[in-house]
C-alpha cells in the first residue's frame, strides 16, 4: 500500500483531522493579529520616541514653557508622550498658580500630580497590545502541542485495524500532527521577541518621563521664585 503526499501546508490542512484543523486555524489567525498588533506597536512606539526627542531638543533649547504649551494647546488631540505629559503639567501650573491664598507647594504639587496622571494614560496607550503578545507568545506552543499529540493519537488509532504497519502509513499522519507544533512556535517565537523588545524600550521611554518631570519641576520652582 503506498501513500503519495504533496507535502505542502495546505495538504497537510486539508488532510489533518478536525481538531487539528481548528488548532492550525486558531494558531493563523492568532498569527495573523500578533503581526498587525506587532506593526502597530513599532510604529506608534518609534513615534512617540521621535516626539519625545523633538520635544526635548525645543524645551532643553531655550524656549520659554509658555509657547511650548500655546503650540501643543494648538494640536491638543495630535499630540502624545512627553510633549502631552507637559502639556497636561502646564495647564495644571497655569490654572493653579492663579487661584488665591496657593503657595509654591501646592502649585508644584497639583502640578505634579497632573504630569503623573498624563504619564499613566501614555502608558497605557503604549502597552495596549502587549497584553496579547504575552499571551501569544505563552500560550502558542502549548495550543500546537495539543494538535501534535492528537493527531498522533488519531494516526496510531488509525493503525489499530491495520494488520501490518509500516513507517510509510505512520509518517504522514505525524508529520501532519507536528504542523501544530510548527505553527505554534511560528505564532509565538515573533510575539515573544517583539514582547520583550517593546517592554524594554517602554520602560526606557518612562524613565525619559521620569526625568523630564523632575527637571520641569524644578524649572517651574525656579519660575515662581523669581515671581
Amino acid at each position: 500500500m503506498t501513500f503519495n503526499y504533496d507535502m505542502t501546508l495546505l495538504s497537510y490542512f486539508i488532510q489533518a483531522g478536525l481538531v487539528v484543523k481548528a488548532v492550525m486555524l486558531l494558531l493563523a489567525v492568532a498569527s495573523v493579529f500578533s503581526w498587525t498588533y506587532i506593526l502597530q506597536q513599532f510604529f506608534y512606539l518609534r513615534s512617540v520616541v521621535h516626539s519625545a526627542k523633538g520635544f526635548e531638543k525645543a524645551f532643553w533649547s531655550g524656549t520659554e514653557p509658555a509657547k511650548l504649551y500655546a503650540a501643543a494647546d494648538r494640536e491638543e488631540n495630535g499630540i502624545a508622550g512627553m510633549e502631552a505629559i507637559f502639556h497636561a503639567g502646564y495647564k495644571e501650573y497655569l490654572l493653579i498658580s492663579k487661584e488665591p491664598n496657593t503657595n509654591t507647594e501646592q502649585v508644584i504639587e497639583n502640578t505634579q500630580r497632573a504630569m503623573r496622571v498624563q504619564q499613566m494614560r501614555e502608558q497605557n496607550k503604549l502597552e495596549q497590545n502587549l497584553a496579547f503578545l504575552a499571551i501569544v507568545g505563552s500560550t502558542s506552543p502549548y495550543v500546537g502541542l495539543f494538535g501534535t499529540v492528537w493527531g498522533i493519537m488519531q494516526a496510531f488509532r488509525a493503525l489499530a485495524n491495520v494488520q501490518q504497519a509500516t513507517i510509510s502509513m505512520v509518517a504522514p499522519g505525524i508529520a501532519e500532527a507536528l504542523i501544530a507544533t510548527a505553527l505554534g512556535l511560528f505564532a509565538a517565537i515573533p510575539a515573544v521577541i517583539a514582547y520583550n523588545r517593546f517592554v524594554t524600550g517602554i520602560g526606557r521611554l518612562q524613565n525619559r518621563f521620569d526625568a523630564f518631570q523632575e527637571e520641569f519641576t524644578n524649572t517651574l520652582i525656579r519660575q515662581l521664585r523669581n515671581n
